[in-house]
Order: structure tokens, then sequence, then C-alpha cells
């Protein structure tokens, strides 16, 4: 029996439904919903808003697998699922280049502040060409910060190739020399990725050592002519210091798709006029959604039948 825990593509219900009893729910649960629910399901089919808490998976004595529908996994309790034996799975690459691009389009928006130029056609505000109307900063030729050079770091990488950027980058391990000459890229210190970056893009999890690193204590380090984009965990910057930042004008603008408290956003945050915010579009894309529902079921579908997952977030020993 396989629980799918909120709305998503029909793709995985589809696929799953085939060959196991399937219980679609197409609302958001609670913590305390989902312990009234999971009781007799093996596998479970979550998403990152589902709380899958160490009291959720110990309501489940039959669970034998939950695949988040995400590459991150930080709403689930990741050691009571590898205590009771759980596997546990995530869907990396197949949204890498939908969230790449993205997190382009953040920076692009930011760079030549296409947010503040729609809201002033729509307000009636446009009365013809003026050279100094909302004048932007330059791309090309920057320097592309990439903060956690995983997949998607690497694929924003890779564009920023043809803004002929100079791309550095910092993450707890240096990538190797073959990587790093494909993606002319260079491995700074923190610090340095701090003062040199034009566009710092952030695509690190959310970890201990990564929570809360970008604060107004870093962004004071920046450039005023910067620009912070974050796609990849909102936690890993503080909300309120990032508004602040913007406020007093620290940094040039910022573009976010995640939020420290999502769905709940800072309201100064939401005032700044030099913040460009969507809702959480990463993977936006009906042909990666699809691909993303595929396989997370795929993942139930091996599990259930005794195999390894495709994507495991942990193997047991």
């Amino acid at each position: 029996m396989v629980f799918i825990t909120n709305r998503l593509p029909k793709a995985a219900y589809q696929k799953l439904s085939k060959n196991f009893k399937v219980t679609w729910n197409k609302s958001q649960l609670s913590e305390k919903q989902l312990l009234s629910k999971v009781k007799p399901y093996h596998a479970l089919l979550t998403t990152l808003a589902d709380p899958i808490t160490a009291s959720v998976l110990r309501s489940s004595p039959n669970l034998q697998c939950v695949a988040n529908y995400a590459v991150g996994y930080n709403n689930i309790d990741l050691a009571a699922a590898k205590k009771k034996q759980i596997w546990v799975t995530n869907t990396p690459d197949v949204l890498t280049e939908a969230t790449a691009d993205i997190a382009w389009a953040l920076i692009l928006a930011c760079a030549r502040r296409i947010p503040e130029g729609e809201r002033l056609v729509r307000n009636g505000k446009f009365k013809g060409w003026n050279p100094l109307m909302l004048l932007g900063v330059d791309v090309n030729k920057k320097n592309l910060g990439i903060f956690g050079m995983g997949r998607i770091g690497k694929a924003v990488a890779r564009r920023g190739r043809g803004w002929g950027m100079r791309v550095i980058y910092h993450q707890r391990h240096r990538e190797s020399r073959v990587v790093e000459n494909r993606l002319n890229a260079t491995f700074v210190s923190f610090s340095d990725l701090l003062k040199r970056s034009d566009i710092l893009s952030v695509h690190s999890p959310l970890t201990s050592e990564t929570s809360h690193r970008f604060t107004l204590v870093e962004f004071k380090k920046m450039k005023r002519t910067a620009i912070f984009v974050n796609t990849s965990r909102g936690a890993v910057h503080s909300e309120k210091d990032l508004a602040m930042a913007l406020k007093r004008g620290l940094i040039f603008s910022a573009g976010l798709d995640v939020y420290e408290f999502e769905p709940k956003i800072d309201a100064d945050l939401l005032k700044a006029q030099n913040c460009t915010l969507l809702p959480h579009l990463g993977s936006g894309t009906v042909e990666t959604r699809d691909r993303m529902a595929i396989l997370a079921a795929e993942n139930i579908e091996l599990v259930l039948r005794g195999h390894t997952p495709k994507t495991p977030v942990f193997n047991f020993k």
C-alpha cells in the first residue's frame, strides 16, 4: 500500500497504481494529520512541505520507504528513518537544468531590474525612454560566485560561460581539476567568495553548517553592486538580515525562489523593490515535474519489490 501525501503530477499515481493499492491525498497535511493516516502504508510519496518526523515514522509499522518529491529532504528525520531501516529517497538530476534556468532567470531579472520595470509599465508610469531610468548592472564578464558546486551549481556555472563570466566557487571540498577546467572555475575561500562575487548564487543543501550562512555580517562583506540569489533552501540565509542589507544598500539586489519560513515571507523583504521573489518555481516545468514523479514512483516500486532504490539518500550497512 502506498500513500501519496499531496497534489502531484498524475504520472506518479498512474505508475504506482498499476501494481499497488494507492491512496492519493490532494491537500496539505499537518504532522498530526499524517500521524492519523500513515499507519497502514508500506511507502509514502512525500513533498518538502510534509513533516516526516520520528513520530510519523514510528506510527507506521509497515513502512519501508519514504520517497521525497524533491532533491532536498530536510523535512524528514533521517536518523529515525535509518534506525527503523526505512529507505529515504529523493529526486536528484532530473530537476538540475530547470532549477539552473530559474537561478539564471533571477540573475537577469535582478541585474536588469526587470520586475521593477514591469511594475512601472503596468502601473501606467512609463512616460517614455529616459537615459537614467532603472539602471541595472552588467552581467557580461563579471564574477559569478557559486556557493555549493553540486549538480545545480555546476549547471549554473556552465551557463555563465555564455556571458564570458569568471566562475569562482566555495564548498567543503574542492572539485577536480578536470571539472574546474571544464567550467572555467576557481576554488576560493568563503571570505573571497563574498568579496569578489558580482553575482553570488546559492546551491548548497541545508545543514547545520549552512544554516544562516549568509547574515548581515556576510552581506556587509559583499560588493555594493553585488546580486544575491538563492534557489536552494531559504534558511541558508537570514531573511531579516537580507531585508536589512537590501534596505541599507549593502548589496544591489537579491532574487529568491525559497524562503526561511516558507510560505511565510518576512514583511520587510516583501516591501523591498530591489528583491525579486518567486513562489518556489525551481523545478516548475511540466517535463521536469513529471520526471520527478516517475523517479519517486520508481524508487517506491524497487523498495517494495525488495531491491535498492535508484536514488537513496543513504545506504544501509
